[in-house]
């Protein structure tokens, strides 16, 4: 074993996210992770006290992979309807190309993320609040007519969960999906408009 090794968090990750695609999450144990950063169990343990807290933030490194370009979105500038429309067909987008190209790190990652609550929880809000703060803006351009940008946000979220929630993955691959997506965010954005002055 190679204690000589500097271990940083983020190494550790990496090949947990290594080990669990070669084992499986039912399978892969922290001594696998150790193995294969040819360190001692306890040395992972000095970063991830357990392993509950190691598989925590592996489904939090994921999720914030696919927070990062929506945050992006989220901070641009530009009229308020198209960046909502972008950022959620975004949402989308990430969501099922991860469950498209590698379904079975995408079904472990599910796992990982029903586990990890508190994370998941966190994740959602913040991504509620990108989604308000394009609203705010939305009013502030006089785009949108919205009361509650909060609580708009959440119900827009919900409204499309079917399109980006896992629970719903095995839909994903229905031929007409893009027509139902295209539908609903017409009839939300339209939702949203604020009335035209005469």
């Amino acid at each position: 074993m190679n204690e000589a090794v500097v271990l940083t968090p983020e190494r550790i990750l990496e090949v947990t996210e290594d080990v669990l695609r070669r084992f499986g999450l039912a399978k892969a144990t922290v001594v696998d992770v150790a193995r294969a950063l040819d360190v001692s169990h306890g040395s992972v343990y000095r970063h991830f006290p357990s392993k509950a807290s190691l598989r925590e933030a592996v489904a939090k490194r994921w999720l914030d992979r696919v927070n990062a370009p929506l945050q992006k979105i989220a901070d641009s500038s530009g009229p308020a309807p198209a960046r909502l429309e972008r950022w959620l067909r975004t949402m989308c987008a990430i969501k099922h190309k991860k469950c498209g190209e590698d379904p079975e790190m995408f079904a472990t990652y599910l796992t990982l993320a029903q586990e990890a609550c508190k994370v998941v929880k966190a994740h959602k809000e913040g991504l509620i609040d990108q989604v308000a703060h394009i609203l705010d803006d939305g009013v502030k351009q006089g785009a949108f007519q919205v009361g509650d940008v909060k609580l708009t946000a959440r119900a827009l979220f919900e409204a499309t969960s079917r399109f980006h929630h896992p629970a719903h993955a095995e839909e994903w691959s229905d031929p007409q999906l893009a027509t139902r997506i295209d539908a609903v965010l017409a009839l939300l954005l339209r939702g949203l408009e604020a009335p035209r002055k005469r």
